[in-house]
């Protein structure tokens, strides 16, 4: 082969050499990962973490109330434990049908993402394919032999100028070549994942479902056996009495709870505010120990410069100057959580809204479910004992709603009232929400106003479908009737 020819061929081999390193690289790195957890079960796994602390405060509580009451078996205690199960079922039903929402539209968006890339990477690969027949066609001699030729300067000067042009194009392609391969990689494994994740989902749902169908048919086959029962039990002198001192007696120790959690929250940002006011004071001595040495430097050379001036002496050179002194002061402390620090389970319940929002919103709360009012407030049952909230009948399954925003404080069952769920609005106003077939949230989670919380059911040995709805401010029962627009 001519030599000149040979070089362009080896020339040629080393660019398309590169290139298929630059490919090579991203499948070797492909084929090298092992399958590791999904983002999704970690976060999972961190986030039950979290609240499995607040669950033990919250079921403790729960189990002190019982110790105060009579032993005495309750028909509706049986159901309890299956609608309990019931509820939490259609609750993490509901979480994964929003995860999986939210993953199907990251799958689309990272679906035309590659898309775009594929495209790109098509693009640049024949704009070097080009490259590579340009440079062939045009030839390509080596710099040592172009510079030894003894050919024209200017004709020498023009081709290794434009040989540097092609060398940096080249690279230019290459490097931009291998970005986007990079990409391209973690696009699919960021595919990969969501659709790990979509698996792990649908075993999820087919879990949830199977054990939702199995409660069910606990609960059936227990309120069949169980329904002359509570007819009996309900008509019980004192029964709706009970119950309400219960509620009384949940609501005392939640407030106390939260005003522990209020305190632990406040001590904490009085720590944080001193924390900063420390490295504040810090960095301002720090600034003004710099510029007074900076001050003083620039007094001596000034000293030095006049002395040189009046014995006829060249200016000397400073002295060198010396690291700016540092103010002395203690060791800045940890920024990690220390023993005495709170965890987020102990401030889990502390208030999100200001007082003072809630109590401008009376008279214009929107209902939280759609429905006809059945009992209200202060009316008597036959025992003459007052309800202390609302009933509102309603179809088994309709979504009950915040009626504003705040946090959840409790969201699991009580006797007498099902599975039940307490709003904190913040100024010590509190709305709670019984009878339902399923709570939705969780003791800790931040809702908005008209955010769906709950369906209707009829939970808590209540014989028909339907909301209990109940509002309190500083614990105490208020009317609904003059906040809620029913």
């Amino acid at each position: 082969m001519h030599p000149i020819r040979r070089g362009r061929v080896w020339n040629l081999r080393g660019v398309a050499l590169a290139l298929l390193l630059a490919l090579g690289a991203v499948h070797g790195a492909d084929a090298a990962k092992a399958p590791k957890p999904t983002e999704r079960s970690k976060q999972k796994a961190a986030a039950e973490t979290e609240r499995a602390a607040l669950a033990r405060k919250l079921a403790n509580l729960k189990a002190e109330i019982g110790k105060t009451e009579s032993a005495k078996e309750d028909a509706a205690d049986t159901l309890a434990e299956s609608e309990e199960a019931i509820s939490d079922a259609n609750r993490t039903l509901r979480d994964l049908a929003a995860e999986q929402s939210q993953i199907n539209s990251k799958v689309a968006e990272l679906a035309a993402e590659q898309l775009r890339l594929s495209a790109t990477v098509a693009a640049q690969k024949q704009q070097l394919a080009k490259l590579l027949r340009e440079q062939y066609v045009a030839g390509n001699e080596d710099r040592i032999k172009l510079l030894l030729s003894g050919d024209n300067p200017n004709r020498i000067n023009r081709e290794l100028q434009l040989m540097a042009y092609v060398s940096q194009s080249q690279a230019r392609l290459l490097d931009s070549l291998r970005a986007n391969l990079k990409k391209v990689e973690e696009n699919q494994a960021e595919a990969q994942n969501a659709k790990q994740e979509l698996d792990e989902i649908a075993e999820e749902e087919k879990q949830q479902k199977a054990k939702l169908e199995q409660e069910k048919g606990r609960r059936a086959a227990a309120l069949a056996s169980l329904s002359k029962k509570l007819v009996a039990q309900r008509k019980e002198a004192g029964r709706m009495e009970q119950d309400a001192q219960r509620l009384d007696a949940l609501v005392d120790k939640l407030n106390k709870l939260i005003e522990e959690q209020a305190r632990i929250a406040a001590a904490e940002k009085a720590r944080q505010e001193k924390l900063a006011a420390e490295r504040a004071a810090k960095a301002k001595a720090e600034a003004e120990a710099r510029a007074l040495a900076r001050a003083k430097a620039q007094a001596e050379r000034e000293r030095l410069a006049q002395e040189a001036k009046k014995a006829g002496k060249p200016v000397p050179k400073p002295p060198p100057v010396e690291d700016e002194p540092k103010v002395a002061a203690k060791p800045e402390p940890s920024e990690q959580r220390d023993e005495k620090s709170p965890r987020p389970s102990e401030v889990a319940l502390a208030p999100v809204v200001p007082d003072g929002v809630f109590a401008r919103l009376k008279g214009e709360l929107p209902a939280p479910v759609a429905g006809k009012v059945d009992k209200r407030f202060g009316s008597k049952n036959a025992d003459g004992v007052a309800w202390k909230g609302m009933v509102v009948k309603a179809a088994a399954g309709a979504e009950v709603r915040a009626v504003a925003a705040g946090r959840v404080v409790y969201a699991t069952s009580l006797r007498g009232y099902g599975n039940f769920i307490i709003i904190d609005h913040g100024g010590q106003y509190w709305s709670g929400y019984g009878y339902n077939e399923s709570v939705l949230k969780r003791a800790g989670d931040v809702v908005k106003a008209g955010e769906v919380i709950a369906t209707v059911g009829n939970t808590g040995g209540y014989e028909e479908s339907g909301l209990y709805f109940e509002m309190r401010h500083q614990g105490k029962p208020i009317d609904p009737a003059g906040w809620v627009k029913f």
